[in-house]
């Protein structure tokens, strides 16, 4: 009798980076640091900027739905009670939205690194996308003192720093309680750029595996992005100035702390600071919530502009590249000098969108 034909092997297990944490904390360095290590970044990218001239690392048409998203349940990134906010009414049209987009941007990809922080405060939605891609999950978490992140978005965003640290603090939970059960680490973000190398070993040893191609070559790739020059805000300060705000975040910064060094510290602390920020939703949340949302969608406009402009940008640059290449070796058809017209056309439509956008979000910007 013929040999029974071999099993086909199983497919390989596709696994899901999540970079999670607050705004301007280093997670678009450690995700770039993943993504140097073998972890696959999306397929259109935020463009860098002037905040943030290295880059983001993060699909800006999902950071844009992520926005649209806050602002269907009537909050915004920057709404500290954000996390808090009750799911909307249609909320699997949302899902299936952010599942297409997760397709687009990652396709098949066997290691696809998701980095956004509103994933922070909308994990339940996105836990339920991964899951239904069949993805494993594995969570890294920056930790960065909370007065460096105040000080960075006063200088992008003029805020005060009492709602930047209450914005850390509620950031950095929604983060901890999205992954209580998933592997994960989290990551000094000072100490990983004085010396990345057992930072991110501790981090393989958290996850339970190493990254999936940190080999020397990469090292070295990492060794030249990684520097100093990312930290332009001093990393500490006495938060005990910010009162109560600044009370529940030195809990929640000494206990991410202890789990950075691989400890397994009582969830006490996060807890307390959990309730306490529920209190100050029922107390001011109505004040509050709303006070963003214009500057919001203005943001979200802003962001969906520019990375519309990159895209163009870069097709225009490729296409053109294989135009030159064509000269002088065959004739260049018609069609393809009509598409980089039509290409050129839609980039300056694209950049006035961009100044346009600009202007309305630096009209709502409070003076400093």
């Amino acid at each position: 009798m013929p040999d029974k034909p071999s099993p086909k092997p199983p497919a390989p297990a596709r696994t899901a980076y999540l970079v999670l944490g607050m705004h301007r904390s280093g997670t678009s360095a450690l995700a770039n640091v993943l993504a140097l290590a073998g972890a696959s970044l999306p397929r259109e990218v935020m463009p860098a900027d002037s905040h943030n001239a290295r880059g983001y690392f993060e699909p800006w048409r999902i950071a844009v739905f992520n926005d649209r998203r806050l602002a269907a349940a009537g909050t915004s990134w920057d709404d500290p009670f954000s996390g808090l906010a009750p799911a909307p009414a249609d909320e699997a049209d949302w899902r299936e939205e952010a599942r297409t987009l997760f397709r687009s941007e990652f396709g098949r990809k066997g290691r696809p690194l998701l980095k956004d922080p509103r994933v922070s405060v909308l994990s339940g939605l996105w836990r339920q996308v991964l899951e239904a891609e069949g993805l494993a999950v594995r969570v890294l978490i920056p930790v960065r003192h909370p007065l460096a992140v105040a000080g960075s978005l006063a200088s992008r965003d003029r805020f005060p720093p009492r709602k930047s640290v209450m914005l850390w603090c509620a950031y950095m939970l929604a983060a901890e309680a999205a992954s209580r059960d998933l592997p994960r680490a989290f990551v000094d973000y000072d100490a990983l750029l004085d010396d990345w190398r057992p930072q991110i070993a501790g981090a393989e040893a958290q996850l339970g595996e190493p990254l999936p191609a940190l080999t020397p070559a990469a090292g070295r790739k990492i060794d030249a992005f990684l520097s100093t020059e990312l930290r332009r805000n001093a990393p500490g300060g006495d938060l005990a100035a910010l009162g109560e705000v600044g009370e529940m975040a030195a809990r929640v910064l000494d206990w991410l702390r202890a789990a950075a060094r691989g400890a397994t510290p009582d969830r006490k602390p996060l807890d307390q600071a959990s309730a306490w920020l529920a209190r100050q939703q029922a107390l001011y949340g109505d004040l509050v919530s709303p006070v963003s949302a214009d500057r919001a969608v203005a943001r979200t406009a802003l962001a969906d502009a520019e990375g519309r402009a990159a895209w163009l940008e870069r097709t225009l640059k490729e296409t053109q590249a294989i135009v030159e290449r064509l000269e002088g070796l065959v004739p260049v058809t018609e069609d393809l000098r009509r598409q980089v017209r039509s290409l050129e056309t839609r980039l300056k439509a694209s950049q006035a969108a961009v100044r346009e956008a600009a202007g309305r979000l630096e009209s709502l910007v409070e003076p400093g």
